[in-house]
C-alpha cells in the first residue's frame, strides 16, 4: 500500500499497477487524482477515514491510500545501463545501513531530483521500500530505480572494477566537498544516522569528503548530507559546463 497524495498521483502518472483507490468519504481536492483512476479503469473506493488511519497505522494519509502491486528492486547493472543510455557519467548513492524510512524516502526524493540514475541499500539493517518511505519520496520512489545487494564492500569493489569512483560522506573526511571532482562516473556513499560510514566501507572509498560546517553542529542528518552532495553534481555537471537544459 501507499497514502498520501502526492505519492498516489505520481504512482498513477508513472503507470504502476494499483488494484484499488481507497478515498476518505467527502474528501475534496482530489478530482484529478480520482479522474485519472477512473480513465485507467481503477476502482474507486469511498470510506470512513478510521479505516484509512488504521491502515496507514497513524501515517499522514491526507484520505487517499493506493493498493499497489509491489515495486520490483532493480539489478545494480540496471541503474549503469540507464546511464549508458542517457549518454551521462553514472551517478550512484549508496546507503550503508540507513535505517529510517523517512530519511530513506527523503534520499530517493533528492537523488530523482538531482537526476541520479539509483539508489542502492544493503538487504539487511536497513530500511526497505514500504509505505512510510513511498510518502517520505513524495512520489519520486515511482521514477527511480533502487537495488538491493547482500555485501555492500563487495559491490563497492564491483563498482570500482566498472570504472566507478567511490566517494564517502565523513565528517572528518580528508577533502572538502566542493574540491572534488563530481562529474567523474561516481557512487557516494552515506552512512547510517548514528554511526555514519562503517570502518570496511571507508576503506573501500577513494575519496572521503566533508561538507564545511560555519556554525556550532558538527555535522547534518544523512538525508541533508546526500542532498547537498546531489546538488553539487548538479551544479558541477551541468551549471559548470553551461548546458542549456537545466536552469
Amino acid at each position: 500500500m501507499i497514502w498520501g497524495r502526492h505519492p498516489v498521483w505520481e504512482a498513477l502518472r508513472g503507470g504502476r499497477p494499483i488494484n484499488k483507490i481507497m478515498v476518505a468519504s467527502h474528501l475534496k481536492g482530489v478530482g484529478e487524482i480520482l479522474s485519472l483512476a477512473r480513465e485507467r479503469g481503477i476502482p474507486i473506493q469511498r470510506v470512513d477515514r478510521k479505516i484509512l488511519d488504521k491502515i496507514a497505522s497513524g501515517g499522514s494519509h491526507q484520505g487517499l491510500v493506493a493498493l499497489v502491486a509491489e515495486k520490483d528492486y532493480a539489478q545494480v547493472q540496471d541503474l549503469l545501463y540507464l546511464a549508458e543510455a542517457k549518454g551521462e557519467a553514472p551517478l550512484l548513492v549508496v546507503l550503508d545501513h540507513v535505517e529510517d524510512p523517512q530519511n530513506l524516502g527523503a534520499i530517493i526524493r533528492s537523488a530523482e531530483a538531482a537526476g541520479a540514475h539509483g539508489v542502492i541499500i544493503p538487504s539487511r539493517r536497513s530500511a526497505g521500500l514500504t509505505p512510510a518511505v513511498a510518502k517520505a519520496s513524495a512520489g519520486a520512489l515511482e521514477y527511480l530505480p533502487i537495488a538491493r545487494v547482500n555485501s555492500l564492500p563487495a559491490l563497492l569493489r564491483d563498482l570500482k572494477s566498472q570504472g566507478l569512483w567511490i566517494f564517502g560522506a565523513e565528517g572528518k573526511g580528508e577533502e572538502v566537498l566542493y574540491e572534488a571532482d563530481l562529474t567523474l562516473p561516481l557512487a557516494l556513499v552515506f552512512g547510517s544516522e548514528g554511526q555514519g560510514l562503517s570502518p570496511g566501507i571507508r576503506k573501500c572509498c577513494h575519496l572521503l569528503l566533508k561538507i564545511p560546517m560555519r556554525g556550532q553542529m558538527e555535522s547534518l542528518n544523512v538525508a541533508a548530507a546526500a542532498a547537498v552532495f546531489l546538488f553539487e553534481a548538479v551544479r558541477q555537471r551541468y551549471y559548470r559546463r553551461g548546458r542549456a537544459e537545466i536552469g
